[in-house]
């Protein structure tokens, strides 16, 4: 199948900057929200994102008319009769999205591939609302979407292979990484991501270590930035709304933090907000007493000291990638590539399972087991990690481990 004129529903950042990647690379998008006003500023993100690239000499001004005129701003339905491909990518409401994909079902010709870009809800809940379960499919983009490489395709139970393969190619003419994911809540990334980030806010609140020096740590470690100048950077909303989802699909392991809900009950959303983990605006790099206030409460309800590793944070991942491998949400290099091209981890690592492999998994596991005895079974060890090392299979120095090192 061949797109030849596309459209996205939501003029939000998310929604503008997806319209954006495809008019550069030479596909019309309609680019649709409920109001004017809403859609001329996703028009204003498109037209920002472009006179970065003219401003940095990459783009004539030329060029940029004509990539702006590939992208047409609607408040409704009537243009999508010939449209190859819509992509959804409204507030991560299950609800909301149901109703759009009904009301796109009755829009768009049934040859049409309707996509999501949820970053965890149900494809085949989407599809399940839809006469075309077989063209529904997950395209989630990572944020910012005209810079980040990764996208995630899954299809849903009902997803054709043939729509999941156009989604794949059409990804990669858009000059992306896609990776095919087993549907499951969360997906890939955000199931290895949101431990990390969880495990980050247990650190900060029983006064482990301050949000900046975990930062600073994990830097150090490989990562482009820390797991707080993220939450903050992604939007604390967005990323409640995710733990959400996995604490509901997977229990107790997923259990949230309790410094997430006290700054949310703040309006601590992050940059967008003016305060998340960190003060922005006219407010950066002054003293923070309603955070210092909430870490020191949260901090008198502890039975004990606490300490704070890299390990601490970045193990937990490593033990949600492999239980991923177990569910065969994808295969191990396809791991390593999802969270090198959607979450930053360190390149010279070789990806998370090069890691855990270089580590030694015999090493993995009983980290894990340390801190399933000091901090709650959140920590408890895959079942397959634990089969690897009854195997014998501890990584680069037993010459296989998640990977082969015969070679």
């Amino acid at each position: 199948m061949y797109i030849y004129k596309t459209a996205v529903v939501g003029a939000g950042a998310m929604g503008a900057e997806i319209a954006q990647t495809i008019t550069f690379s030479g596909v019309p998008v309609l680019l649709k929200d409920v109001d004017r006003p809403r859609v001329e500023q996703g028009l204003a993100v498109i037209q920002q994102i472009y006179q970065r690239r003219v401003d940095r000499g990459k783009m004539t001004p030329d060029e940029l008319e004509k990539r702006m005129a590939l992208v047409t701003g609607v408040t409704d339905y009537d243009g999508f009769k010939d449209v190859d491909l819509v992509i959804e990518a409204v507030p991560e409401r299950l609800d909301l999205k149901r109703q759009i994909f009904q009301d796109l079902d009755r829009a768009a010709p049934e040859s049409a591939v309707l996509a999501s870009n949820t970053s965890s809800l149900s494809i085949s809940a989407l599809g399940g609302v839809t006469k075309r379960p077989h063209k529904v499919v997950g395209m989630h983009f990572f944020y910012p979407a005209h810079i980040m490489k990764l996208v995630e395709v899954i299809p849903g139970l009902e997803t054709s292979e043939e729509t999941a393969g156009d989604i794949i190619a059409f990804a990669e003419s858009l000059r992306k990484l896609p990776v095919r994911i087993n549907e499951c809540p969360g997906f890939l990334v955000n199931r290895i991501l949101m431990p990390y980030l969880n495990e980050a806010a247990y650190c900060a609140q029983e006064g482990a270590a301050a949000p900046r020096q975990i930062d600073e740590a994990i830097v150090e470690f490989g990562f482009p930035m820390g797991p707080f100048t993220l939450v903050d950077s992604l939007g604390f909303d967005v990323c409640r709304e995710v733990v959400n989802v996995l604490l509901d699909a997977y229990g107790a392991r997923m259990h949230p933090a309790d410094m997430w809900e006290r700054l949310y009950a703040l309006k601590r959303y992050g940059v967008k907000s003016g305060a998340g983990f960190y003060l922005y605006g006219e407010r950066a790099g002054q003293p923070d007493p309603d955070l210092e206030r909430v870490i020191q409460e949260l901090r008198r309800q502890q039975r004990g000291p606490t300490g704070f590793s890299v390990n601490r944070l970045v193990l937990p991942m490593v033990n949600e990638a492999i239980r991923c491998l177990e569910e065969h949400v994808c295969t191990a290099a396809d791991v390593d590539l999802a969270v090198i091209a959607g979450l930053g981890f360190p390149q010279s690592k070789g990806g998370i399972l090069h890691y855990a492999d270089e580590v030694g998994l015999d090493t993995v596991l009983a980290e894990l087991e340390r801190f399933t005895k000091a901090y709650g079974e959140r920590f408890w060890p895959a079942p397959l990690l634990k089969r690897k090392v009854a195997a014998g299979h501890l990584g680069q120095k037993a010459k296989k481990g998640f990977f082969d090192y015969t070679a």
